[in-house]
């Protein structure tokens, strides 16, 4: 089993160990990677190239991504994905590899939940009430309920670890949650909500011989129907009553996805920009895996800055434009303009690797402990399977010291 996994503890004093990404790939014990990390770091261009080159050195892989952009559909040369795998075209599998992708939908994946735990004429019955509806659609968290409800969906449909498994490796691409560890948090939130007092309380009958409670939900009845309306309150009663017998299975159903992302054959990436906000962002993700006991593999720093060519320094860089704007106010034939501004932008762009390199330097000393690859910013997008390898190559650390950056 690779080393670069650890449950992260204590800041230690030690320096940050680079991150083996290749050997975390070939590690047959590890069945599942989640990339998160905030959002416009790349963490979908990340999980896409991881994926592929695990697939390219013999992994059989799928790639979940929840990102709303269909830019992982575009790279991988697939018109739309959805909610089932899709086998990518293009793919090297001369190592004996395969892959697959696909996109969560979100209500799709609810509404499968509810067929598996519920009677024909149950389930019938929720998912034509209006409020499974948009609770399974544009509820706070159902996102990211379901996106851990669709890794564990196919972590054993695809029976990942056995001999005759569909998939060996799961890559996952996190939600592009507001804060940090939404779809960590989203399962309990989601059903807690469902298993709630309040929601326990619409199906407690308004008769009985406790007054005080017939009274109590009769205020409380009535001041939701001035708020709701009478409508909507009885949708919500509606969708309890039949959703009462699968409370515990959902709770049930995040717990054991929960454990499943603390096991031993999981690894979290936090993939970062190597920009101050970003890696503050990537500490707290650190610190939280660690809290909940999650096993990290390392931290990616993405779109990193590269150092141009050449061995002057910003300020001597700064000072030969200087002084060549001043010769070509004397000798108007001199190229000044061009040289000027080069000379002008070579050092923008080494202030700006050395700033990423304070922050980066920031990071590593506050958590010395966390493996770390660097991924050289490319001079574009990444648009098609080509870009992909170039990305997988630069994270398994090739071409890292010798890539020119020129965007």
């Amino acid at each position: 089993m690779t080393k670069n996994r650890t449950r992260v503890g204590p800041r230690g004093s030690a320096e940050a160990p680079r991150l083996d990404v290749d050997a975390l790939l070939d590690d047959q014990e590890v069945g599942i990677i989640v990339c998160c990390g905030s959002g416009g770091v790349g963490k979908t261009t990340v999980s896409a190239a991881l994926a592929l080159r695990a697939a390219e050195r013999g992994r059989r892989v799928v790639v979940l991504t929840i990102d709303p952009a269909r830019r992982l559909a575009q790279s991988m040369g697939i018109r739309e994905l959805d909610n089932t795998p899709r086998p990518v075209d293009g793919v090297d599998a001369g190592a004996g590899g395969s892959l697959a992708a696909m996109m969560l939908d979100m209500k799709r994946t609810f509404d499968e939940v509810v067929e598996s735990q519920a009677t024909p004429e149950k389930t019938r019955q929720i998912l034509d009430n209006p409020f499974y509806q948009a609770l399974s659609s544009s509820f706070a968290g159902t996102q990211e309920y379901m996106a851990m409800e669709k890794l564990g969906q196919i972590h054993r449909d695809a029976r990942v670890g056995q001999p005759d498994a569909t998939y060996d490796l799961i890559v996952v691409d996190t939600p592009p949650s507001r804060s940090a560890l939404d779809f960590l948090d989203a399962p309990e939130r989601l059903s807690s909500f469902l298993d709630g007092r309040f929601i326990r309380l619409l199906l407690v009958p308004a008769r009985g011989p406790a007054r005080f409670m017939t009274a109590g939900l009769g205020i409380v009845t009535s001041a939701l129907t001035k708020v709701l309306g009478a409508h909507v309150l009885r949708d919500v009663q509606t969708f309890v009553a039949a959703f009462d017998t699968l409370f515990g299975g959902f709770r049930q159903r995040a717990q054991q996805t929960f454990r499943l992302l603390q096991a031993d054959g999981t690894a979290f990436l936090v993939i970062a920009a190597p920009e101050a906000d970003a890696l503050r962002e990537a500490a707290y993700f650190v610190e939280r895996l660690s809290e909940d006991g999650m096993p990290l593999a390392g931290l990616v720093v993405n779109r990193a800055g590269q150092r141009p060519l050449g061995g002057l320094t910003p300020e001597a860089a700064v000072a030969a434009a200087a002084k060549l704007a001043s010769l070509a106010r004397e000798e108007p034939d001199l190229p000044e303009p061009l040289v000027v501004g080069l000379l002008r932008l070579y050092a923008d762009r080494c202030r700006l690797v050395d700033r990423e390199a304070t922050v980066s330097a920031r990071f590593a000393a506050a958590h010395p402990q966390v493996a770390t690859a660097r991924v050289p910013a490319l001079a574009g997008d990444v648009n098609d399977l080509d870009d992909l390898r170039r990305v997988g190559v630069l994270l398994g650390g090739q071409d890292d010291d010798t890539l020119s950056e020129t965007g």
